[in-house]
């Protein structure tokens, strides 16, 4: 038998609608926000609605989008992230805007030159709702995409509502925070490498810690998910973006993007994207592989070349978490130091200042890395808590 109560939280500043379920002689199902379609579209009668979506805003196997319009909502435009509304197109590719074949509805890209909606572009909307997959690391785009939009509904009096969904890594807190002086849209907030939080519990430390332009406070509302933790395990069943195609690449994410500023190849252009590192240096390791042009990683580091480093598919990734081992020990077998950093404002950005660069070229081992931003993420551990909505 199942009793379920309707309870709606008004926290400061934001809207928190849940659904507490007593459950006897069942397994308890993890529901997402998406899902849970009687608690938002009360919300959304008579409303004019734009969606923030792409291929992981789905409610089962149907996109949110087919969905709402199936139930009466009157949808007007959709706002496509990084990689687009289909969630193909390469990491940096220009997404251009375009109309939806199916629905029929115009499609606005967030991403290269416009990455915030205009005032005109929300004309006519009542409620912005955003419903993607995020993956719980700092420099992922989809929350500085959230971030925009949250600011441009602020500043138009528009709502925004959230529609929550598990962060396959919300069980771990850790990196550097970042200083907003390196600030860039790989990173907008003051949050270390792996935050720790849903997207929904994002928005609200957004909203509430003052982290929009000029302090404005956006109307938000959060559907959040039912039956989920923080240690809860969670898989996702759609890849959220071409070179992150599985579980493993996910959790690897963090501990190896880093790479991206630098001569190493994470394995774009593979069919391990973000589960093996390697160049052209015979010192890397003995695994080999060589990059080519894909389906999502178009024109690849290392393109064509053959790299020598490690397969990290086997690494148990959850176990051992966050970690600076990878980097550090292919820039002590660089053969050309001064070469390592192929992109030094970009290793910079993903790292959130310019303080692990540093420490790399000193020598510098993890643990002596590691004590130097400590302060800084003990404060945020802090702040996090305020605004945690679900147990850890």
């Amino acid at each position: 038998m199942l009793h379920t109560t309707k309870i709606i939280f008004i926290l400061t500043g934001f809207l928190l609608i849940s659904c507490v379920s007593i459950q006897k002689n069942t397994t308890e199902t993890l529901k997402t926000g998406a899902e849970q379609t009687a608690l938002y579209l009360p919300m959304l009668k008579g409303k004019t609605v734009a969606l923030v979506v792409n291929h992981t805003s789905v409610i089962g196997k149907t996109h949110l989008a087919d969905s709402l319009i199936a139930l009466g909502v009157k949808v007007k435009t959709i706002f496509a992230p990084e990689h687009g509304f289909r969630g193909t197109a390469d990491a940096g590719e220009h997404v251009a805007n375009g109309i939806d074949k199916k629905t029929g509805l115009p499609i606005v890209s967030l991403y290269g030159s416009n990455k915030k909606p205009s005032v005109a572009q929300l004309e006519g909307i009542d409620i912005v709702i955003f419903d993607i997959q995020d993956v719980g690391a700092r420099f992922y785009t989809y929350t500085s995409t959230m971030h925009y939009v949250m600011e441009a509904c602020a500043e138009t009096g528009k709502t925004i509502l959230v529609l929550d969904r598990p962060n396959p890594m919300s069980h771990l807190v850790d990196g550097p925070v970042l200083d907003r002086k390196f600030a860039s849209f790989v990173g907008l907030n003051p949050v270390p490498v792996v935050h720790g939080c849903t997207v929904g519990e994002l928005a609200g430390m957004i909203n509430q810690e003052g982290w929009l332009k000029d302090g404005v406070k956006a109307n938000l509302k959060v559907i959040k998910c039912l039956n989920y933790k923080h240690s809860t395990p969670y898989t996702l069943p759609i890849a959220p973006s071409p070179n992150l195609p599985n579980l493993q690449s996910i959790l690897l994410y963090p501990s190896i993007c880093f790479f991206e500023g630098t001569e190493v190849s994470v394995g774009r252009g593979t069919d391990k994207q973000f589960q093996v590192i390697g160049s052209p240096n015979p010192a890397n390791g003995n695994f080999t592989f060589t990059p080519v042009d894909k389906p999502g990683a178009k024109n690849p580091p290392q393109k064509d070349k053959l790299c020598y480093g490690l397969d990290l598919t086997q690494v148990d990734a959850r176990k051992e978490g966050f970690t600076l081992k990878y980097v550090l020990d292919f820039y002590q077998k660089a053969t050309d130091k001064t070469k390592f950093f192929t992109s030094i404002p970009s290793f910079d950005r993903l790292a959130g200042s310019d303080d692990l660069r540093k420490q790399i070229i000193a020598g510098k081992t993890e643990a002596e890395i590691r004590a130097t931003w400590q302060k800084e993420l003990e404060a945020y551990k802090v702040i996090r808590k305020k605004y945690l909505l679900y147990a850890e």
